[in-house]
């Protein structure tokens, strides 16, 4: 596995137009997971931990208008 603070400059460094990219494939590679292990709690913090974010970001990208 890479480091984090590798995969953190290689996000840094991603394409704009590349990054919905990178998260649908998360998404995909962990959805998988999930219809393969339901009960897998890893694969279940991932998408709470999707969905809080998206809740938050989607609050203060409200806060700005």
């Amino acid at each position: 596995m890479t480091n984090t603070n590798d995969l953190w400059e290689q996000l840094g460094d991603i394409d704009h137009d590349d990054t919905p990219h990178v998260l649908t494939k998360l998404f995909t590679i962990y959805e998988e997971k999930l219809q393969l292990n339901p009960d897998d709690k890893a694969v279940i913090d991932f998408f709470k931990h999707l969905s809080q974010t998206l809740t938050q970001v989607n609050e203060c990208n409200l806060n700005r208008r």
